[in-house]
């Protein structure tokens, strides 16, 4: 008799309750921290012609983009400002720092709504930031940590597309809101997260990962332990090449595919559209921005199985690269044909733009428990400071050349860097969670 050996694949083991509880979690807050980001974007034109005026400014084109670069920038700052987040989630736990993230910027974007001035719309949206800043590396490293390794990944690019599920809740918020009673009634939406909490309260639990490490150091477990890791030997190199590439990103979102919805604003003016029907295509462009990154989320685990983690956020990069001028430096410029194409090329930037999915499961394998939410938190939020500087010339540069593509067209050679140096990353693919 001849003997025949038949390899048996395990059956798939279904979620826990923690486990789903730590997605959505993650995933909520991540969505509304989408939706909240973007609100801004969407209003910006005509939050800008009323409060302007009452600060003394005049609401002309050139005053607006300046203005409008100055505030994404200070939002940018508070963001980059919630890199303290980490060090605070690595020694109180994940769950309730995420849980107090969320009822931050929730307050700080309802306050937003109650502006009279530029300056005081600036402070609010500063303050937000810091909240939101915190959700993306809290959330993604819950998942990394609650999740069984053979899903990891998948959890990972799941709970990315929360960003952008966001991001279309803010424009349909916006068609139905926003261009109906005014941009002050989508910050009053933007205040609700923090309904998320009470939901949330006593249902999430911390995950076993952090506990047992927590267990293990005891004492030891600080924040400033947790900080100074990542610049040790062994995660230097990787914690600076990391924020480079987030910079890349960063400029790519906050100084490119964040003026889509002002771009397709002007493009309707231009087409000699009223404002009511302005802003509801503002809001179409937003949302086609946010399809093509969810689309995108959706392909990178297909992506990741043939390509490696570099190779796959490079394949991101190259269509920043492509779409960025192509968008805001050619077809920005065409003249009546201008908004049908722009809209086509928003989606592309969409696709683009989910090179933030690869980060989400990315860094979590590139640490430890002990510093893994510090990591993530500084990698990805110190370059902010950087894109902030880079918004803000954006915004003089409209203000400048009074156009808003030419500027922002120029953004794409960040992604030109990025490119240059995602060869030197750390590769972790096949790797286990540290």
């Amino acid at each position: 008799m001849k003997r025949v050996e038949v390899a048996v694949v395990p059956a798939a083991t279904g979620l826990t309750r923690d486990q789903k509880r730590a997605f959505w979690a993650a995933w909520g807050g991540w969505t509304l921290d989408g939706m909240d980001s973007f609100i801004l974007s969407l209003v910006l034109v005509p939050a800008l012609r009323e409060v302007l005026p009452n600060s003394g400014i005049a609401a002309t084109t050139a005053n607006v983009g300046y203005y409008g670069g100055l505030l994404f920038a200070l939002f940018m700052i508070g963001w980059g400002t919630a890199l303290v987040w980490g060090p605070v989630a690595d020694r109180f736990g994940r769950a309730r720092t995420l849980m107090f993230t969320i009822i931050w910027f929730s307050v700080f974007t309802l306050l937003a709504a109650l502006s009279q001035n530029v300056w005081s719309l600036a402070l609010f949206r500063f303050l937000a930031g810091v909240g939101i800043g915190g959700e993306w590396s809290i959330g993604a490293s819950l998942v990394s940590e609650e999740w069984p390794e053979n899903r990891r990944t998948l959890g990972g690019c799941l709970m990315h597309t929360g960003y952008y599920v966001g991001l279309l809740l803010a424009a349909f918020a916006n068609y139905f809101v926003g261009s109906q009673f005014g941009w002050r009634w989508m910050f009053v939406l933007g205040g609700c997260p923090a309904l998320l909490v009470a939901f949330l309260y006593n249902r999430l639990h911390e995950p076993a990962r952090w506990k047992n490490k927590q267990a293990e150091l005891g004492g030891r477990l600080t924040m400033h332990r947790a900080f100074l890791t990542l610049f040790s030997s062994q995660y230097r190199r990787r914690t600076i090449l990391n924020s480079i590439y987030l910079v890349a990103s960063i400029v790519g979102l906050w100084a490119g595919s964040v003026y889509v919805p002002s771009a397709v604003t002007y493009l309707a003016d231009r087409a000699g559209q009223s404002a009511v029907t302005a802003a509801k295509l503002a809001s179409y462009g937003t949302a086609l921005l946010g399809i093509g990154t969810i689309l995108g989320a959706l392909l990178t685990p297909l992506l990741i199985r043939r390509l490696d983690r570099r190779s796959t956020l490079a394949v991101f990069f190259v269509l920043m690269l492509i779409f960025l001028p192509l968008s805001f430096g050619y077809v920005f410029y065409l003249g009546t044909s201008a908004l049908g194409w722009f809209l086509v090329c928003t989606f592309l930037l969409g696709l683009g733009g989910a090179n933030f999915v690869v980060y989400s499961f990315w860094i979590p394998e590139q640490y430890p428990t002990d510093c893994r939410v510090s990591a993530f938190a500084f990698t990805t939020n110190i370059g902010r400071f950087a894109g902030a500087g880079l918004t803000y010339l954006v915004g003089a540069g409209i203000r400048h050349f009074g156009t808003l593509g030419t500027p922002v067209a120029l953004t794409a050679i960040a992604f030109a860097l990025g490119l240059l140096l995602l060869p030197f990353g750390a590769e972790t693919k096949g790797k286990p969670l540290p």
